[in-house]
């Protein structure tokens, strides 16, 4: 690994770890966490969740393992360019969906209308804070402690954002959020890596689905622009080589401009180490430019793709089975695993809520045929 610029994360410097351990041997510490969040179950489990298509729909189709997987890749790339921990960033991007719960933003919005309606005390639900959830508490696999005991730096990555009350509950992790201060450059730019690869890999999900069309999406000018460019040095290209083309091209323009505006905020504020570039504001940013054709992409992909009839007839099916899922379970408790009930009712709804967010697509759907074919 090149050197590391001062404003970088190292991790012989690390806030530490929840538990005590001995330093790893043959790695450093942001390396044991990646390799951590490689070996444990969440990660496994998101080759079968969904990312915009059923999981059993396609094939070809993106899931969330190899959303993740091309979230690190792109990150390790930003994280090279700007001289920070490569080991740090990938952990991050690997980690950042393993609280995400089956059927993608429907199962997560479905499950906080129902923890919110049916429990309020609980705090309702959120991906980004079940994700640091299962790293912190569910993961079961260390005789010494809950969770995969990551550090600290690793741990805020994962806490994109996060409300005031939930923040004075997390200790050392939430502080930001009440402080109003910055996380590591590290996590900044794995949050950046993952809107970059989700609005571009989608694109090529969408038109292999043939939900949007190449016409339609002439009309966004950051596709028109590389797609002519495409064209012009291959005339005769057929039509998949287009489009993987293409959204290669977009995603190189994405990150060297990314890599650039960043390069020049930092220039600016000049932060000599990570605790002064916590103090300073958001460092890692697209151009005012690139930051308007990016949003024009994502409002074009919202309305013509996750709005479309075929998508929302799916996710109208996908959070009637996680609602009556969470309704089963909170009138009979007895039908959960017996290591997921409790006594207290808060208790009971957030196992209740751990135990439908750490469901895949198929085990969502066959437990819901199991239950309501009873």
């Amino acid at each position: 690994m090149a050197s590391l610029a001062v404003y970088a994360c190292h991790p012989e410097q690390s806030r530490g770890r929840r538990h005590s351990e001995a330093a790893p041997i043959g790695r450093n510490a942001f390396q044991r966490d990646r390799d951590r969040i490689i070996h444990c179950n969440a990660f496994r489990l998101l080759e079968y969740k969904t990312q915009v298509f059923i999981n059993h729909e396609g094939d070809l189709f993106r899931t969330r393992l190899t959303h993740s997987i091309e979230v690190a890749q792109i990150a390790r790339s930003l994280a090279r360019n700007l001289h920070l921990h490569e080991d740090l960033i990938e952990a991050i991007a690997l980690a950042h969906d393993l609280g995400h719960t089956p059927f993608g933003h429907a199962g997560q919005d479905e499950l906080n209308a129902c923890m919110r309606e049916l429990s309020p005390e609980a705090g309702g639900f959120e991906h980004n804070l079940q994700s640091l959830r299962v790293v912190d508490t569910l993961e079961e696999r260390y005789a010494a402690f809950e969770g995969l005991n990551l550090c600290f730096e690793t741990r805020e990555g994962i806490l994109k954002h996060c409300n005031l009350k939930h923040a004075r509950l997390l200790g050392d992790v939430g502080e930001r959020f009440i402080n109003r201060h910055q996380p590591s450059l590290e996590a900044q730019i794995a949050n950046l890596a993952d809107e970059i690869a989700y609005n571009n890999h989608d694109i090529d999900d969408g038109l292999r689905s043939g939900l949007i069309s190449i016409p339609q999406l002439l009309e966004v000018p950051i596709f028109a622009e590389h797609y002519d460019v495409v064209l012009t040095n291959y005339p005769d290209i057929e039509r998949k080589r287009l489009v993987a083309e293409v959204v290669r091209a977009m995603i190189n323009t994405l990150v060297q401009d990314l890599t650039h505006t960043t390069q020049y905020n930092l220039n600016q504020a000049k932060p000599g180490s990570v605790d002064e570039l916590r103090l300073a504001g958001p460092m890692a940013a697209f151009s005012d430019a690139m930051r308007r054709q990016a949003t024009e992409l994502k409002q074009f992909l919202h309305s013509n793709l996750y709005r479309h009839h075929q998508v929302l007839r799916m996710m109208t099916k996908a959070r009637r089975i996680v609602r009556e899922l969470f309704v089963a379970f909170s009138d009979n408790p007895r039908l959960l695993a017996v290591e997921h009930r409790r006594e207290d009712p808060i208790e009971q709804a957030r196992a209740i809520s751990d135990y439908i967010a750490g469901m895949t697509d198929r085990h969502a759907i066959r437990e819901h045929q199991h239950l309501f074919k009873m």
